[in-house]
């Protein structure tokens, strides 16, 4: 654990921790507004979102499915419970990438379905 010249390790700790949780539910409210915008049949929004999430799913991708700040946050403490990096319950955590992947593939899938409707 690492201390830095600006604060403790614990504000530092806490500053991750909200980013990451600001971020997370950015892409999860995306992800959870796709099939919605796509059944009001705005495609352009369901794009724009689409390609938001995607831009995300590299960056995890690059990343060997870890976000970024995950590492950042690891700086700061030795906890490694699945959500010490961030303000959600352990579950929704350890399950993140199971729960919002299919999720976000099945938005695409109705995206396209709602689109070929049109």
């Amino acid at each position: 654990m690492n201390t830095t010249s600006q604060g403790s390790p614990a504000a530092a700790l806490r500053a991750v921790k909200v980013i990451h949780t600001f971020a997370w539910a950015l892409f999860a409210g995306c992800i959870l507004a796709i099939p919605i915008v796509a059944w009001l049949g705005q495609f352009a929004v369901a794009l724009i979102l689409i390609s938001l999430v995607s831009v995300e799913v590299l960056v995890l991708l690059a990343n060997r499915l870890r976000c970024p700040l995950t590492d950042v946050a690891a700086r700061y403490t030795d906890d490694r419970r699945a959500n010490f990096d961030i303000y959600l319950p352990e579950w929704v955590a350890r399950y993140n990438k199971q729960i919002f992947g299919p999720l976000f593939v099945a938005g695409i899938l109705f995206t396209i379905v709602m689109w070929s409707a049109k």
